[in-house]
């Protein structure tokens, strides 16, 4: 099982806007991380779309409701 969850990432995201917000990170820092988030979102996005397609039970990475993929 994936250790690291998609809640995770929105977590440390919102603590990254928390720290810019009181100028403890530098912005180009906050960007380089904000595009790597990114990267991650959209590699959940395939994960969604592979899930679908196959019914399957995904990697993990983004927990599983069947009764949700069902619908």
């Amino acid at each position: 099982m994936a250790r690291n969850k998609i809640e995770d990432l929105r977590d440390h995201l919102f603590e990254i806007i928390e720290m810019l917000k009181e100028n403890d990170m530098e912005l180009d820092k906050a960007k380089a991380i904000a595009d790597i988030a990114q990267v991650i979102v959209n590699s959940a996005k395939v994960e969604v779309d592979f899930i679908k397609v196959v019914h399957g039970n995904g990697s993990g990475f983004i927990p599983l409701d069947k009764r949700a993929i069902e619908q």
